[in-house]
C-alpha cells in the first residue's frame, strides 16, 4: 500500500507532500489543474520511462519519493536477491534531470529502471493511458485464472508441476547417460589399457615408502657395514672394549654396595647401562652379519620404484590416488557395460512420466476451461453493468492439438481477449485503445476476480470517460467495493463516482510569484460537500447544488 508521496519540481508541481490511506481515494479538480500529472508522478516513481519535459522549467531536476508498505513475499525475495535493504516502509526515489539523466533508488540503493518497474508491478496497477498495468501482461493471465479457480484447479496443477519436474529430471539423466555412454564407449579400450596397467603392477599400500627405505640401505651398504663393524669393535672387541670396561666397573661397585647405600644406587644404574650396552652390541653384530651387497637386489628395487613412480606421475601423484583412479576406471567400465540396459530403463520411465504429464495437463486444461467459463460470465456481467452493452470478454486457450508444449504449468497458453463494440474482433487487452475503456474493463476484471489479484494498490485514471448518471454510480459503487480489500485511488470528473470516496482530494492550479503551481488538498467533510456540489453544478455553487451533493453522499453511503 502506498502511504506517502513527496514531489518536487515536477511539471506544474513545485512542492507537494501527500499521505494516502487504506480504502477508496478520489481526486477531483478543474480541467487542466494537473490531476493526471499526479498519477504520472506516481507512475514514474514505480518505474515508467522518464521524460525530461517533466522537469519544472528552470529547475535542475525533478524528484519523486514514494513510500509504501508491503508484505508481498515476491517483493521481499527480489530485494534480498539483489542485496537491497528490506526495511519497511519501503522508499522509492526517482530523480529526473533536465540534462536527460534519470536515477532510481529503492531504500537508498541505486537500481535500474527495469528492475524498479519489475518490482513495482507487484505493488501497484495504474489503469488508464499508462503501461503500468499488470493485467495487460498475458504472462499473468494464467496465474489469475488459476487463482480464480483455485478450489478446483489447485490439486491438479500441483500434480502437473510435480510430474513435469520428474519428467525433466529423468530426461536430463537419460540425455546425460547417452552422452556419457557414447564418450565411454570411445574410451573403453583406453580405460581397459589403463586399468590393466595399474592392476598388472600388483601394487600394495605403502610399498613405495618401503622400497625407498630399502634402496637407501642398498645404495649405502658398504658405509653402513663399516660403521656397524667399527661400532661393534669399540663395544665388544679390541684392546679395551666398552662392554668389558663397564663390566669391570660394575664389579668394583658391587664390592662397595654392602657398605654404602649411595654406591648401591649407582651400581643399579650402571648395571642397567651394562646390560643395555651388551644387548646393543649383540644387535649391531646381527645387523652387520646380515648385511648383503647384492647388485641384483639393488637393480630390482630401483626398477620396481621406477614402475611405481611412473604410475604415480601418470595417475595422481601418490599411491592413494593411483588406487582411487583404478576404482573410477572400474566404475566407468561397469557403467559402459550396463549403460544400454540403464538407458532402456530410463527411457521407459521417461515415457511413463510423459504420458502421466500429458494426461494431467489435459485434465488441468479441462478444469481451467470450466473456470474460464465462470470468469467469462462474471466479467461480461460486470461489463454490461459498466455500460459496455455490446462488449464481450473471452479467455483464449492458444495451444492447438498436435502442437503441445508441456511445461510445469501444463499445456495451456492463456490470454484474456476483449471486444468493446459490436462487429469488432476479439483483441488482447493491451490492444484496447481508449484510456477510459481500459480503466473500466480493468475495473470489471478487478471486480470479477476479487482477491485473486494480489496487487495491493489500484489507480484509475479516465475511468469516467464516456459515461454519466446511473453508469457512473455503478462505477463508484464497484470502486468502493474493491477498496474493501485494496487501496484504490481514482481521478474523476463525476460527482456520482467521487461521492463514494472515503478520502477526497482536490487538485488546484494557482499562481505563485508569477508562476503556475499545482496543489493538492485533503478535504474534510464540509469541503467534500462543496467539491461534490461544484462537480454537479460548476463554479456557481448554490444551496440547491449543496443539498444535491449531500443527498448524493448520503446515497453513496448506503
Amino acid at each position: 500500500m502506498i502511504s506517502h508521496i513527496d514531489i518536487r519540481d515536477f511539471a506544474l508541481i513545485h512542492r507537494l507532500s501527500l499521505d494516502f490511506y487504506q480504502g477508496f481515494h478520489v481526486i477531483t479538480g478543474e480541467t487542466g489543474a494537473g490531476k493526471s500529472i499526479l498519477i504520472e508522478a506516481v507512475s514514474l516513481a514505480l518505474g515508467s520511462r522518464a521524460d525530461t519535459s517533466f522537469v519544472r522549467t528552470g529547475c535542475e531536476k525533478a524528484v519523486i519519493e514514494l513510500t509504501a508498505d508491503t508484505e508481498n513475499p515476491e517483493i521481499i525475495a527480489l530485494l534480498r536477491e539483489n542485496g537491497i535493504e528490506t526495511a519497511q516502509p519501503m522508499v522509492f526515489t526517482r530523480e529526473i534531470f533536465a540534462s536527460g539523466k534519470s536515477v532510481c533508488r529503492i531504500n537508498g540503493t541505486m537500481v535500474s529502471v527495469t528492475f524498479l518497474n519489475t518490482l513495482c508491478r507487484k505493488l501497484a496497477d495504474i489503469h488508464g493511458q499508462y503501461d503500468h498495468q499488470s493485467l495487460l501482461n498475458p504472462e499473468r493471465h494464467m496465474d489469475l485464472l488459476d487463482r480464480y479457480g483455485e478450489g478446483m484447479i489447485g490439486e491438479e496443477k500441483a500434480r502437473t508441476a510435480e510430474l513435469f519436474r520428474a519428467y525433466i529430471k529423468t530426461k536430463r539423466e537419460l540425455s546425460e547417460l547417452r552422452k556419457n555412454a557414447a564418450e565411454r564407449e570411445r574410451q573403453r579400450d583406453f580405460m581397459q589399457f589403463e586399468w590393466q596397467e595399474i592392476d598388472g603392477a600388483a601394487l600394495s599400500e605403502g610399498e613405495d615408502e618401503e622400497l625407498e627405505s630399502r634402496l637407501l640401505v642398498l645404495q649405502n651398504g658398504e658405509r653402513i657395514y663399516e660403521s656397524l663393524s667399527r661400532a661393534y669393535e669399540l663395544f665388544s672387541e679390541g684392546e679395551a672394549p666398552c662392554v668389558d670396561m663397564l663390566g669391570r666397573g660394575l664389579a668394583c661397585l658391587r664390592e662397595a654396595e654392602s657398605f654404602s647405600a649411595d654406591a648401591a644406587a649407582i651400581s643399579r644404574d650402571v648395571e642397567s647401562s651394562y646390560y643395555a650396552l651388551k644387548d646393543a652390541a649383540s644387535e649391531i653384530r646381527r645387523l652387520r652379519d646380515d648385511m648383503t651387497f647384492s647388485q641384483e637386489e639393488l637393480d630390482q628395487t630401483q626398477e620396481r620404484l621406477d614402475v611405481i613412480n611412473r604410475l604415480k606421475r601418470k595417475y595422481g601423484g601418490s599411491l592413494e590416488e593411483v588406487f582411487a583412479y583404478k576404482e573410477r576406471l572400474e566404475r566407468d567400465l561397469e557403467l559402459t557395460e550396463s549403460s544400454e540396459a540403464l538407458q532402456k530403463e530410463l527411457a521407459g520411465t521417461l515415457k511413463k512420466y510423459k504420458e502421466g504429464l500429458l494426461a494431467s495437463s489435459r485434465r488441468l486444461s479441462d478444469l481451467r476451461k470450466e473456470a474460464a467459463k465462470r470468469i467469462e460470465e462474471r466479467v461480461n456481467a460486470e461489463l454490461e453493468e459498466l455500460n459496455f452493452k455490446d462488449a464481450e470478454f473471452r479467455v483464449h486457450f492458444g495451444q492447438k492439438e498436435g502442437e503441445i508444449v508441456l511445461t510445469e504449468h501444463g499445456m495451456d497458453q492463456i490470454e484474456f481477449l476483449i471486444r468493446s463494440n459490436k462487429g469488432e474482433t476479439l483483441k488482447p487487452l493491451a490492444k484496447v485503445a481508449s484510456g477510459g475503456e481500459i480503466s473500466r474493463i480493468m475495473l470489471a476484471l478487478k471486480t470479477a476476480i476479487g482477491d485473486c489479484d494480489r496487487i495491493p494498490t489500484l489507480i484509475f485514471d479516465e475511468i469516467d470517460t464516456g459515461i454519466s448518471g446511473i453508469a457512473a454510480s455503478v462505477v463508484g459503487r464497484k470502486l468502493r467495493s474493491i477498496a474493501e480489500n485494496h487501496q484504490v485511488i481514482c481521478i474523476t470528473h463525476l460527482a456520482q463516482i467521487a461521492a463514494f470516496g472515503a478520502h477526497h482530494y482536490r487538485i488546484e492550479k494557482n499562481e505563485e510569484k508569477e508562476r503556475t503551481a499545482t496543489t493538492v488538498t485533503l478535504l474534510d467533510k464540509e469541503e467534500t460537500v462543496r467539491e461534490i456540489a461544484r462537480l454537479l453544478g460548476g463554479m456557481n455553487i448554490t444551496e440547491t447544488t449543496l443539498e444535491s451533493a449531500r443527498e448524493l453522499l448520503s446515497f453513496s453511503e448506503k
